[in-house]
């Protein structure tokens, strides 16, 4: 008899939690295509910079327009890879010198990492 009645509300738990767990899960969908909405409307005004509102108005003033850039980085995500590679030259540079760059200014002195006195041993 008791059995059954814990069954009987591990179930009702079991229901219960599904249904918080899809009730959160539709909220946080929600609030996130709502934000994505506000983002994108947000995003549509395009702010012009200080090249633009200062620098060219001033070169074209003076009888210099602008140029080109050699190397366009506003098109599509060309700025976001060129990070990523100075990412990873990095990365490949500390990882590789790690040691370098870690212990060989605690063996110079004669220290180990620790701190402690390093101790020679004598060769027979």
């Amino acid at each position: 008899m008791r059995s059954k009645k814990l069954e009987a509300r591990s179930k009702k738990l079991e229901i219960k939690t599904v249904v918080y767990g899809v009730v959160l899960f539709l909220l946080f969908s929600l609030f996130t295509f709502h934000t994505s909405l506000f983002i994108t409307a947000a995003s549509a005004a395009k702010w012009s910079g200080v090249d633009e509102t200062v620098v060219e108005k001033y070169a074209e003033e003076h009888g210099r327009p602008g140029i080109d850039p050699l190397i366009n980085t506003d098109q599509g995500d060309l700025l976001l890879f060129m990070f990523l590679i100075g990412g990873l030259l990095g990365g490949f540079a500390a990882g590789y010198y790690w040691r370098m760059l870690t212990e060989n200014k605690c063996q110079s002195n004669g220290q180990n990492l620790d701190g402690r006195q390093e101790k020679k041993s004598v060769g027979v």
